[in-house]
């Protein structure tokens, strides 16, 4: 069968609050879909709920993770270097970054070709598992494949954020593992600089 692949380049935030929701951010300034952001929330009681920019955009992202719920709502993201506030219909989301660390230092010296490079993106993937706690690639739904390669790292260092008006506490971390596809955000509240492909068969409906 033949495959199409698909690149989504920006960056993915994820983060717990200690009210027990954990939230991930997908802010794609660049996608086969325009400038678009998603946001993946599941509920301390394990209720999955995508939240997405455009109806487009949500059939894609249910269509390669899992979800209990999705809605289409109006999405804003204001960001400086330290600072990103994100407003997505019932979600409001605030919180800042620190620096690298170690293993952003490293991500960030790697040259953005060979970081994006998929033998590359495999190679890291042992690594970045014992580091972090996560995959850089594997399968996801529909007979789809994806692969993370990861250019920049940076501590979320707090957080503000109300889902229907109701305060989820300050940050928390990303405790337990969310469950909406393969791989999960790191345990510790991260932001990633990131390019995402993703393969899927040539005959979806969300390539032509």
């Amino acid at each position: 069968m033949d495959h199409v692949r698909l690149r989504f380049d920006g960056w993915i935030a994820g983060l717990g609050t200690a009210g027990g929701t954990r939230l991930v951010v997908g802010h794609w300034p660049g996608s086969p879909f325009g400038p678009v952001t998603d946001v993946m929330v599941e509920t301390p009681g394990g209720h999955r709920l995508l939240l997405a920019e455009t109806a487009e955009l949500a059939r894609f992202v249910a269509g390669t993770y899992t979800f209990d719920e999705v809605r289409v709502v109006p999405i804003t993201v204001d960001r400086s270097p330290a600072v990103w506030t994100v407003t997505a219909g019932p979600l409001w989301i605030r919180f800042t970054t620190g620096g690298r660390g170690v293993l952003g230092r490293l991500l960030h010296a790697v040259p953005p070709p060979l970081a994006g490079h998929l033998p590359w993106v495999r190679l890291i993937g042992l690594p970045a598992r014992l580091l972090r706690g996560v995959r850089t690639h594997g399968s996801a739904g529909n007979g789809r494949r994806e692969w993370y390669a990861a250019r920049d790292l940076h501590r979320i260092t707090t957080v503000g954020a109300t889902l229907d008006g109701d305060d989820l506490g300050r940050l928390a971390p990303v405790d337990p593992p969310v469950r909406f596809g393969f791989g999960s955000a790191p345990r510790s509240p991260a932001l990633v600089r990131i390019t995402t492909t993703v393969e899927v068969p040539s005959r979806d409906e969300e390539c032509a």
